[in-house]
């Protein structure tokens, strides 16, 4: 890689600095704040012994790690999944320098991959909207690859110096005389953090420091460290943003827009995904080092869990089998209940690991067996068919609760957003939203048990309906777009269903307007709750133009077709839709334990509209079509573990004034 001593582009490097990593010559003061950009191969124990230093974990990038996407996308402030392009890994980025300036080998190939993205990204849009363009400071002879986030929308820098490691401050200095922005890779080891030490002390107070660490190409590493000095309440705090919503937890497409408010650029470009980064709470370094650790494994723990979980229902199954024939039947009936209600308690047990965080083998036996004593408990003390209430009121409470806490319990929990897979939102993950939905109608339908078609009991799915909405939807809870569309279609679709008389065109219309509906009352909540910095405003209602909007869509489904292509997806798609048309099909005698109850059928069916809906509103696709209906699948098991000893009430007629009740229906 061409380079010398002297600083090219711009700024010119200066005389050697005394051979002092804390004394760098003293600069002219400036009409505004300026920026640092350093990174710096150091974990969070260094960067939080250096005084006046916020520290927070980031997230690096969306899927597969490469230094190379890091940088782009803390050039660009946006961010999908690395499996959403084509090709997945970017080319290869490297500094070169020439007489008159700097560019980024291999800019072209970068921006044309990004431009067939099912995202509207602009890499270098950071260096773009400053004035006068960026400057990168960097020692000779080692890698200048983090550069690239110091390069503009055609892959030029406009000042590079690179020298000897004791002029690196100096350098510093010089460049952020004319440059309102400044990035520069800092030596490993002791002489980077003395570096990063004196960049802090000899900040002014306008000035804005910002430090990440610097990982290797093949470490692995989806979270980084990162700290700052400047932002708002000072130093010795923990970082966060509105993009996580989540105490020591940001995201690296945050980085450009704090930039660029500390410069005072309005209004941030509407591309720009990420929000300016936040102060909040006191440091707690033991407290973000295990949130790091435990982040780390809860991605690979996750499907072994839930066959463990499978496991040990299977087990009550072929115990019950093994047992004297006079008994084995209502033993079979009972495994069956139970075994059905372990998963639907599978949303709160988790939360329990997260508490604990135990070893991996500690983990799974503690979830499958909390979730069992919570079913059998919950079959013991509510009569069938009314138990799926507790599982479904209890879990959304203690999510509800832990968001507003800032617990984190959820982002911590197996069944919670992965960060380290780049996770944007980390409110109610893609894996519950339609679960819940279905838990819900069933609780409902539970509780309305033997209901009858009227407009009490569609009174009561709507509030519920609302209710849910309102949670998955709120930016300080779910913050999920995606989860109030399919749970107002679900529960719209419920809704008419338990209407006394025929579907009508005004009903049709109904399911049809629920969403837009929700969507409206969504875009309320988010500008009072989250002043207008939530997922929804942030990516619909500060869209510029029509085609900002497609770009949302075709982000969405470019993604969900991604995911359905991946790993065991199609095969768990396939079997989920053949259940499904089964289900419809053999609806009557599915339900034959509950005889032709019209809350449970509402139920069922508003389920499956949730799962329908939110693989087509949610970029993780066929993955809520599949919870939806495994959901679904342990809903109808509990239904048809029916104690032996209780009959089956028919639904009373609805309008009937008599008061009278049909005779019971042995199952």
């Amino acid at each position: 890689m061409p380079g010398n001593a002297a600083a090219m582009g711009a700024a010119k490097a200066p005389r050697e600095a005394p051979k002092t990593a804390s004394a760098p010559p003293s600069r002219p003061p400036a009409t505004g704040g300026s920026v640092v950009l350093a990174f710096l191969p150091a974990g969070e124990s260094r960067l939080s012994s250096i005084p006046g230093l916020s520290v927070g974990l980031m997230s690096a990038t969306q899927g597969s790690y490469t230094r190379e996407q890091l940088l782009l996308d803390i050039g660009q402030g946006a961010r999908i999944a690395a499996s959403a392009y084509s090709p997945a890994r970017p080319p290869a980025l490297a500094l070169q320098t020439f007489g008159s300036g700097a560019v980024v080998a291999g800019w072209q190939a970068a921006r044309k991959r990004a431009e067939g993205a099912p995202q509207l990204l602009r890499p270098g849009l950071l260096a773009a909207q400053i004035p006068g363009g960026t400057g990168y400071a960097a020692i000779i002879g080692e890698g200048h690859s983090d550069a690239v986030a110091a390069a503009d929308r055609q892959g030029r820098l406009a000042a590079v110096s690179l020298g000897s490691a004791p002029t690196l401050l100096g350098r510093i200095a010089a460049l952020q005389s004319s440059r309102r922005l400044v990035v520069c890779d800092l030596p490993g080891g002791a002489a980077g953090l003395a570096d990063v030490r004196a960049l802090s002390d000899t900040r002014r107070p306008g000035d804005l420091l910002i430090v990440v660490q610097r990982a290797g190409e093949r470490t692995g590493h989806e979270l980084l460290w990162a700290a700052a000095a400047g932002l708002r309440g000072g130093g010795g705090r923990e970082l966060t943003s509105q993009t996580t919503n989540q105490r020591g937890l940001l995201a690296a497409i945050d980085i450009a827009p704090t930039i660029l408010q500390r410069l005072g650029v309005r209004p941030l470009p509407a591309d720009m995904r990420g929000k300016p980064l936040e102060t909040d709470g006191k440091l707690d370094s033991a407290g973000l080092r295990s949130l790091r650790g435990r982040l780390l494994v809860i991605g690979g723990r996750r499907l072994t869990a839930l066959g463990c979980l499978l496991s040990a229902w299977a087990l009550l199954l072929l115990g019950s089998t093994l047992l004297p024939s006079a008994r084995a039947p209502g033993a079979r009936r009972w495994a069956m209940r139970v075994g059905a209600l372990a998963v639907l308690w599978a949303p709160a047990a988790v939360l329990i690991g997260a508490a604990l965080e135990p070893g991996a083998a500690v983990e799974y036996v503690t979830i499958a067996v909390s979730c069992l004593i919570f079913a059998a408990l919950t079959d013991a003390l509510l009569a069938w068919p009314r138990a799926p209430l507790a599982p479904a009121i209890v879990g959304v409470l203690a999510l509800v609760i832990d968001a507003l806490a800032g617990t984190q319990l959820l982002v911590r929990s197996l069944l919670g957003p992965d960060p380290a897979l780049g996770a944007r939102f980390y409110g109610i993950g893609n894996e519950l939203k339609s679960g819940l939905a279905v838990a819900v109608l069933a609780a409902i339908a539970a509780a309305l048990y033997p209901a009858v078609r009227s407009r009490r009991s569609a009174v009561a799915l709507a509030l519920a309906g609302i209710a849910l909405a309102a949670i998955e939807g709120a930016a300080r809870i779910g913050a999920g777009v995606g989860g109030v569309i399919l749970v107002s279609a679900g529960f719209a679709v419920a809704v008419i269903m338990v209407l006394p008389g025929r579907l009508s065109r005004g009903r049709a219309l109904l399911v049809l307007a629920a969403p837009l509906v929700a969507l409206v009352a969504l875009a309320a909540i988010d500008l009072v709750t989250a002043h207008g910095s939530g997922h929804f405003t942030g990516s619909i209602l500060h869209a510029r133009s029509a085609g900002d909007l497609r770009d949302v869509i075709v982000r969405r489904y470019g993604a969900a077709w991604k995911e359905l292509k991946n790993h065991a997806m199609p095969a768990a798609t396939a079997l989920a839709l053949i259940y499904a048309v089964v289900g419809v099909r053999l609806r009557r005698r599915l339900l034959a334990p509950v005889g032709d109850d019209p809350a449970w059928l509402a139920a069922l069916a508003g389920g499956l509209t949730a799962g329908v809906v939110g693989a087509f509103s949610e970029d993780s696709g066929p993955v809520l079509l599949v919870v939806a209906v495994f959901t679904l699948g342990c809903v109808s098991t509990y239904l048809w573990g029916r104690p032996a000893s209780v009959a089956v009430r028919a639904p009373l007629l609805a309008g009937a004034q008599s008061g009278a009740q049909a005779s019971a229906v042995e199952a």
